[in-house]
Parts: structure tokens; C-alpha cells; sequence
């Protein structure tokens, strides 16, 4: 069994605190229904699964980009199918990990099915929150609302200071938190009512937008759960009421408050680390934006120069072939990252990536460097950026009339102009529990986060007439 010496224990972490243990770390009560019980021979961690599969959310995610644009080329990735491959990685990491655990005697036996049916749905939903045209949308959506908080518009400015920087650095996280814990299925009453473990693992960054700018400049400083926001101040209490369940370690901020990472996120984060450097190599050699000899170099050399005769396949057929095997060796390298790195994940004091520190970290760096110089700044891809933060911008410039309409009718939904109701009717707006300027806005960011690339671009169209 795994142990520690206090000096262990404390390093990195000024003395604060114990050890999260995994008996609560891998909590199946589930939030807004505490009581449940799970069924013979079907986890409430699969059920999580399964709620998250078969969401809206989720099935929205096959019309949103990934890193290349969804256009005439059907073999690229879009955010579902990204999903559903980080979800496979992210359990064959996880029961690798769980089956050490059980051996050190860290967990129960059996538990490692626990860690890998966790993980897997944690990472089914990591993108749920992310809006249309990939990273290139939060940032559109952002930059729309600190333009609106320049201005002197009445219902924007009743929205506290304090309040507004979450908005302004919009952040696909925090509104997947939302999504999962309170917009789907029981809405304002827990959401999909996931289990608690799962939800732990979801959040990367635990810690809303206006604790994690004092406390990114303080003692935590560099700490990675603290390198953007993931909870929106709307959902603080229902993430809370998760990590006081869960255990994870509480950090005080003046009078405010965030947490370090379950240890489950870490294994989220790597899934999806794997999945983004080795597959977008492989579309990009499907677009054409990297050639062929620069893709099957790199991933011959992190599927561990295999010694298999390939003179029957075509190229595409040999790329996948060390795709996979990239994945299978990138898959065992960061669960030997994570034993070596135990000690730190479980006091809370470890501050990095798995993919950074394990033993493929400088060809995960060559990968980047392809992406970073071919694929990013590829001319479609450019492009989409820029009409996409356009689309955006007409979208949330449209609808944002239906919102002061509300506020002037003394937020009822009855007081609507006859063109607002058009509106709301047209686009299928959710007005409901909108009782605040600050409602609005989340309502707003709800709807346009929501949409897929092409439902935005025909709701630009209509908006503007054109």
C-alpha cells in the first residue's frame, strides 16, 4: 500500500490539509437526488454515461467543429466523434490506473471499474459546453460581451462588476458545468443529476471567474486548476455541495473560495491530450495540410518504430495503423506519469499534465509544433474564424432586444413586444426562471453556446436578412 511521510505530504502544499482518499473521491450520490439507489448490474456512473449520450447537448456536438471545419470532407473529426474517442482512451487509461490502484490495495477491488466508468463519462461531456466554431467561438462570444459592457446599455450594466468577468472571458468549462448540474433534464434541480465523482472529474478548473483572479495572482500562482474559470457563480453552490461529498482539497481566498482537482480530471485531461496531438495529426494528413512523410514519421516514432511490413497498405492505411499503436503506447506512458506523480495528484499539490511529463512529452511537443505551424493558421481554417466570430456576433447582437424587452416588461413573458415574440417563437428562445439581468445574459449565452455551426450561420441569415 501507498504511503506517505508528512514531509510528502506537505511538499508543495505549505502544510495544509490531508490526503483526499478515494472512498470519497469516487462518490456515487448523485447531485439534487441524494437518496437514489443504483439498480442491479447498471452503475449510477454508467447511468451517467448514458444521460450524457443521449442529451441534446451531446448530439449536438456532431455539428460542431473540432479543429478542422465541417465541410466536404466526411472523414474529420467534429466534437462527437472527438468525444466518444477521449471517452475510449480516458477508460483504458482509467482501469489501467484502477487495476494499480487495487494492487497497492488503494482501492477496493473491483473500484477500478468505478475509475474507468468515471472517467468515461466525464470525458463523453468534457466539450458539452463548447459553442459553435471550436475555441475561436469563446472567444467571439467574449469579446461580444465586454463590448456590450463598454457601452451604457441598461440591462447589461445592472449586471455586478464582479459577476462580469465571466461573461467577458467566456469559458466552454464553466458552461459544460452548467449544462450538466442544471439546464438538462431537471432543470434548476440538479440537471442530469450525475453522480458526484463524475462531475469531480468533469471540472478542470474549480474555481469561478472572480476567485480565480485573486487567487491567480497569490501564493497559488501557476497552480493549473487556476489557469481559467470553470464554474460560473450561478452553479458555485451545486459544485460545492460536489467537492465538501468528494473531498477535495479547499483553498480560502479572502472570503471566497475554490478547490484543488479531483485526481480523475487529471486522467480526463490526458485522454483528451492524446486524442488532440496524434488524431488532428492524422486529419491533417486527411485534408492534405501536412504531408504524408512528416505525419508518418512522427507517429512512427511514437508507435515505438514497429517492425511490421506495410507495403500493401496505402498510406491512409498505414497512418492509422500508427495512429492506433501511438495511442496504445501514449495510453501506457501517462499511466506510469501518474503512479510516479501519486503522491503530489492525491495531496492536491501536483500542478502539470500527464502528456507534459511523461515519457512521450517531446514528441507530444513535435505534434504541437505541426499543429501550431500547418493547421492553425491554414487559410480555411482562418477563415472560418473570421466569419464565425461574425455569425456570432449578429446572433447575440439579435437576439439581445428579446432580453431588454423582458427587463422593461418587469421580466414577464406576457409584457413582450409582438416582434419579440416573434422572435422567441421563430428561434424557440427558453425564457423561463429569467428574472435578472444577469439570467439574461446566461440565457443568451445558453442559446448561442448551444448552437451548431450551421444552425448559427442560418440564424445570422435570418437575423440580418440576407
Amino acid at each position: 500500500m501507498i504511503r506517505l511521510d508528512a514531509a510528502e505530504l506537505n511538499s508543495g502544499r505549505d502544510g495544509r490539509g490531508m490526503l483526499m482518499d478515494w472512498e470519497h473521491l469516487l462518490s456515487s450520490e448523485r447531485l439534487g437526488d441524494t437518496g437514489y439507489q443504483a439498480k442491479p448490474n447498471r452503475s449510477i456512473f454508467v447511468q451517467d454515461y448514458d444521460r450524457i449520450i443521449f442529451s441534446a447537448p451531446f448530439r449536438r456536438l456532431a455539428n460542431k467543429t473540432q479543429v478542422q471545419p465541417l465541410y466536404e470532407h466526411d472523414h474529420v473529426h467534429h466534437r462527437l466523434i472527438h468525444s466518444v474517442e477521449v471517452a475510449s482512451v480516458g477508460r483504458s487509461l482509467a482501469m489501467a490506473i484502477g487495476n494499480w490502484l487495487e494492487q497497492e490495495n488503494e482501492i477496493e477491488a473491483g473500484e477500478a471499474h468505478s475509475l474507468a466508468n468515471i472517467v468515461q463519462a466525464a470525458c463523453v461531456a468534457h466539450d458539452i459546453g463548447n459553442p459553435p466554431f471550436g475555441h475561436s467561438g469563446e472567444e467571439a462570444m467574449g469579446d461580444w460581451f465586454a463590448d456590450q459592457f463598454s457601452s451604457s446599455n441598461d440591462l447589461i450594466s445592472e449586471v455586478p462588476s464582479d459577476r462580469q468577468l465571466a461573461f467577458k472571458n467566456f469559458e466552454g468549462n464553466a458552461q459544460g458545468f452548467r449544462i450538466l448540474c442544471r439546464l438538462e433534464m431537471y432543470r434548476n434541480d440538479g440537471g442530469m443529476r450525475l453522480s458526484k465523482a463524475t462531475l469531480g472529474a468533469f471540472t478542470k478548473y474549480p474555481v469561478t471567474a472572480s476567485t480565480r483572479e485573486s487567487a491567480a495572482s497569490g501564493t497559488a500562482a501557476g497552480y493549473v486548476g487556476l489557469k481559467k474559470f470553470g464554474i460560473f457563480d450561478s452553479e458555485l453552490e451545486s459544485f460545492r455541495g460536489a467537492a465538501s461529498t468528494l473531498g477535495l482539497v479547499v483553498e480560502n481566498q479572502g472570503d471566497k473560495t475554490w478547490w484543488r482537482r479531483h485526481p480523475l480530471v487529471f486522467v480526463v485531461e490526458a485522454a483528451d491530450d492524446i486524442c488532440y496531438n496524434i488524431v488532428d495529426l492524422e486529419d491533417a494528413f486527411t485534408t492534405g495540410e501536412v504531408g504524408y512523410d512528416v505525419v508518418r514519421d512522427i507517429l512512427y516514432e511514437a508507435a515505438g518504430k514497429p517492425n511490421r511490413d506495410v507495403s500493401t497498405y496505402t498510406a491512409a492505411e498505414n497512418i492509422a495503423m500508427l495512429r492506433a499503436i501511438s495511442i496504445g503506447k501514449a495510453v501506457e506512458s501517462c499511466v506510469e506519469a501518474f503512479k510516479e506523480n501519486y503522491a503530489a495528484i492525491m495531496s492536491g499539490s501536483f500542478s502539470g499534465s500527464l502528456a507534459d511529463i511523461c515519457s512521450m512529452k517531446s514528441l507530444f511537443e513535435r505534434m504541437k509544433k505541426v499543429s501550431k505551424d500547418e493547421v492553425f493558421t491554414a487559410r480555411r481554417k482562418t477563415e472560418l474564424e473570421i466569419s464565425g466570430r461574425k455569425i456570432i456576433w449578429n446572433v447575440m447582437t439579435g437576439i439581445l432586444p428579446v432580453y431588454e424587452d423582458l427587463r422593461r416588461s418587469g421580466w414577464k413573458e406576457a409584457g413582450l413586444t409582438a416582434h419579440s415574440c416573434h422572435l422567441v417563437r421563430a428561434l424557440g428562445l427558453d425564457l423561463r426562471n429569467v428574472n435578472t439581468s444577469e439570467d439574461a445574459l446566461h440565457a443568451l449565452a445558453d442559446f448561442t453556446s448551444g448552437m451548431t455551426d450551421r444552425y448559427a450561420l442560418r440564424i445570422s441569415r435570418m437575423l440580418s436578412g440576407t
